[in-house]
């Protein structure tokens, strides 16, 4: 039996056991490092490094590492080890504050969008006093910023220390007007991490999984999720294991693993941790990615982090949970008790509709993805046109401020704002709605279109960034009231009024929402090629760089990243699938119909007068097919071809999103349509019915 309090953060250098290792003054100013950000003494860093490197010892560790978020969307480290020569031959185990607060990685072979040149490799590495040091494989990883030598961020942590510190900056001019003694606030998160588990016996025969995370081909099985049996269905006794070992190894390193169950696609499963720091939370989610793949293995089994693995089934998200609370234990996303709470509340939740409403784009483009543009639109994925889901009763409280009618809760009670008597708004009074992409759930935004394989820093420094702006906008207007409360009322008919078009709590899957969206004006960004169009235009670039969050260099690196890995992404699947057709479908094909046409030879020997209709037309269709199948993936061929001559990044991706993708699932389609006609010793590969219900 684990005994779980003792286990958790086990192998985690947090406050705790700072303050059990640590001299009493040491501990005390890395406390005000923490909590004020006051900068950190190299004695005191010392002494800090002393500590860490005996606890990281005693925990097997050997080395040390810079643990960073480089713009790969992964983690990187580069591994040091403890010993330095002594003079008698011999080792010592050293680590000093310097190397604790600093490293100098290669920054050239990182993502950059040609800001790093290879003659131009320096790149530093700063430790964040904010997340908590950790060890994993025998090595202690420290947390750490990553920026170029001329100061550029090159990772994703440091825009996203930026926008939780704006936030900060703008939320706290908003309290102060309310009367709030909040000191600091804080954005939250809790990220719900969607996966898929497959024999890995079974991975290791499809090319196009080991070399894309995703199915290529693929025939629809005979039970897919239909019967709507999977989800919350008893979990699988392998899965268990896995699971059991998965916690296990979550709460070693401090990540509250809270929740866990079967998803609504066979094979597929979720695990939710609870909410912390959005930094904390965005380090533990690379964890979590990281540490699910490792224990599936032990297990033989692979985890499919990818956003649309299997066609025809549920793709998987990461359901970013994002809310802001102060230092005082107030979420001010959470209704409150008395008139200046509401009004408080609503300003808030006013200030998000601005948001999101005037930065449709940049949310979309937080989420863009290769894989994540599969998922969008369909199967409980929200669609790519974003809107806001508030549920009936929320909603109709909007409506009444913006239409100066009288709200009728289910008491009957009137609402209205400021001075006037507002009686308590309900909490998780919402319903849910799976198709929209952000959601009002009582306390906090659910914003589902984040794909699973995404890390959490992107959209969640996106999210900071666009409700710190609207809410400078509102301190700048009411800072200068003269009537507080009078203008205060004002501000938010006028807000809602302003930004009704982006709530929506109807069908976002309904052909008639597309036509809908359009006529209120609000974006249908496709692909990702469509949304990066938007990303360097000129209210954005004057957002980001205002608030602090990003340069302009910084975000024309982005741009250049984004589409570059995007058409990278597409190139290995052209050619994976290309490469599958004509060493394993086609030959397959080839066989099978030999073999059928050899029986047919033979019982027309023994038996002249037989017909062998059966066998004929399956040959005949089979020769029909292979003849499209080789034709469509010749077209497939040239067409990569044309478009890869291309002068411009973007007209490459416009081009992999226009004509190669449509020219795939052409390819896809003929040989989807051979799958279910080879003999089952014939097939190239594990079908679906395999890979989905063989674990």
């Amino acid at each position: 039996m684990t005994n779980v309090p003792e286990l958790f953060a086990s192998n985690v250098f947090n406050q705790k056991v700072m303050q059990e290792l640590l001299p009493k003054e040491t501990f005390k100013a890395l406390k005000r490092t923490l909590d004020e950000g006051i900068p950190l003494e190299l004695e005191i860093a010392n002494q800090v490094a002393h500590a860490m490197k005996e606890w990281a010892i005693s925990k097997g560790a050997t080395h040390y590492t810079h643990w960073f978020q480089p713009l790969t969307g992964i983690t990187a480290e580069k591994h040091d080890s403890f010993i330095s020569p002594a003079q008698d031959g011999g080792v010592i185990m050293e680590f000093s504050g310097k190397e604790l607060v600093k490293g100098e990685p290669d920054a050239s072979s990182f993502p950059s969008g040609g800001k790093r040149s290879t003659f131009e490799a320096r790149g530093y590495t700063v430790w964040d006093p904010t997340a908590y040091a950790f060890v994993k494989d025998h090595s202690l990883c420290i947390p750490t910023a990553f920026c170029s030598y001329t100061g550029e961020a090159l990772d994703k942590k440091t825009p996203l220390l930026r926008s939780m510190e704006t936030l900060n900056e703008q939320a706290l001019r908003i309290l102060k007007l309310f009367g709030s003694k909040a000191r600091h606030v804080t954005t939250t998160m809790g990220p719900e991490q969607e996966y898929f588990l497959i024999d890995e016996k079974l991975w290791n025969q499809r090319k196009d999984l080991r070399m894309t995370g995703r199915t290529l081909f693929g025939a629809k099985p005979s039970k897919g999720q239909e019967m709507d049996d999977q989800y919350f269905a008893a979990i699988k006794p392998r899965i268990v294991k896995y699971m059991e070992e998965l916690n296990e190894e979550l709460w070693k390193l401090g990540i509250l693993s809270k929740t866990e169950h079967n998803e609504v696609a066979p094979a597929q499963h979720e695990m939710a941790p609870v909410f912390t720091t959005s930094n904390l939370a965005a380090d533990q989610n690379q964890l979590t990615m990281e540490i699910m793949k490792k224990v599936a293995r032990r297990h033989g089994m692979v985890c499919l982090l990818h956003e649309k693995p299997f066609a025809g089934v549920n793709g998987s998200g990461k359901h970013n949970n994002w809310s802001i609370a102060t230092d005082e234990g107030e979420n001010l996303f959470a209704p409150g008790k008395t008139p200046q709470e509401n009004a408080q509340f609503l300003l808030f939740l006013t200030a998000v509709l601005k948001a999101v409403d005037e930065n449709q784009d940049l949310l979309r483009i937080c989420v863009a993805s290769a894989g994540n543009d599969h998922r969008l639109g369909a199967n409980e994925a929200p669609p790519a046109i974003v809107s806001i889901y508030l549920g009936d009763e929320l909603e109709a409280v909007l409506k009444s401020i913006k239409d100066g009618t009288p709200y009728d809760s289910k008491s009957k009670s009137k609402m209205s704002i400021g001075v006037d008597v507002l009686p308590p708004i309900p909490k998780d009074s919402t319903d849910r709605n799976r198709t929209s992409p952000f959601a009002f759930t009582g306390n906090r935004f659910e914003f589902r279109s984040v794909g699973s394989a995404l890390s959490i820093s992107g959209p969640n420094t996106t999210l900071n960034s666009i409700l710190a702006y609207a809410l400078k906008e509102y301190a700048d207007e009411l800072e200068k009231a003269v009537d507080f409360e009078k203008e205060l009322q004002n501000l938010i008919k006028r807000e809602i009024t302003a930004h009704w078009r982006i709530v929506f709590d109807g069908n976002g899957y309904d052909e008639a929402w597309i036509t809908e969206a359009e006529k209120r004006g609000l974006l249908n960004l496709k692909t990702l090629p469509d949304a990066m169009e938007q990303y360097l235009k000129p209210k954005n670039v004057r957002l980001y760089t205002e608030m602090g969050i990003y340069t302009e260099p910084e975000m024309e690196s982005h741009y250049d990243i984004k589409l570059e890995k995007y058409c990278g992404i597409l190139n290995i699947e052209v050619e994976t699938m290309l490469e599958m057709i004509y060493k394993d479908i086609l030959p397959a094909s080839f066989s099978y119909m030999r073999a059928v046409g050899e029986t047919a030879a033979n019982v027309k020997n023994l038996l002249p007068d037989a017909k062998c209709r059966a066998e004929c037309d399956i040959l005949k269709k089979l020769d029909g097919l292979t003849d499209e199948l080789a034709k469509k993936a010749e077209e497939l061929s040239s067409t990569h071809i044309r478009i890869k001559k291309r002068s411009g990044i973007m007209e490459i991706a416009q081009g992999y999103a226009r004509e190669v993708i449509p020219a795939m699932a052409e390819a896809r389609a003929v040989a989807d349509e051979i799958e279910p006609l080879l003999g089952e010793n014939y097939k190239p590969f594990p079908s679906y019915e395999d890979l989905l219900f063989k674990i």
